[in-house]
């Protein structure tokens, strides 16, 4: 009857005893010590080799002027790789940005209405980039456009005019051909 009372009294089954304890919370603790090490060295490649973000140049060649010959048009071609509109008028060329300034939506040139149309939330902007409806808080952006010296158009991105600071009246955000 003691082994009995004794068995109820440690719970009823196996007696661990302090060696078998000591080594079970040893080999615990190297498995999370090697863990911990290993997220450590994952941490430190990781580090060792980040992530790259790839982007398009900030400047590119946009053809030739013969390219834009027609007065009055709305070039796309550039929306999709470079986020940029070029606009012909009757004195030359000019770079518009597709970013939309209220939320950095694209808008969406629409020949028949003759404007650029955000999606998102209605803005409307002017040929000329002027914003005259929807929540737009200002015009769109200008990127700097020249003649090169090898007769290619060449637009910077890295160059940006701005019409509320009066940046578009700056000769380098017009091309005059």
């Amino acid at each position: 009857m003691a082994a009995d009372e004794k068995k109820k009294e440690t719970g009823g089954g196996k007696q661990v005893n302090r060696r078998g304890f000591l080594l079970s919370s040893v080999g615990v603790a190297w498995i999370f010590f090697t863990g911990a090490m290993g997220a450590g060295a994952t941490g430190l490649m990781r580090y060792m080799f980040p992530n790259v973000l790839f982007e398009p140049p900030q400047a590119f060649k946009a053809g030739v002027p013969e390219d834009y010959a027609e007065v009055g048009m709305v070039y796309e071609q550039w929306k999709a790789k470079y986020a940029t509109w070029i606009v012909r008028n009757e004195e030359g060329l000019y770079a518009l940005s597709t970013v939309c300034t209220h939320l950095g939506c694209t808008p969406n040139w629409l020949a028949a209405e003759r404007k650029f149309k955000c999606p998102c939330h209605g803005s409307g902007f002017r040929k000329s980039g002027v914003n005259f409806e929807g929540p737009a808080p200002r015009p769109l952006e200008r990127w700097g456009i020249s003649l090169g010296d090898d007769g290619l158009i060449l637009v910077d991105k890295g160059k940006k005019f701005q019409a509320e600071k009066g940046e578009w009246d700056n000769p380098e955000a017009f091309c005059y051909l």
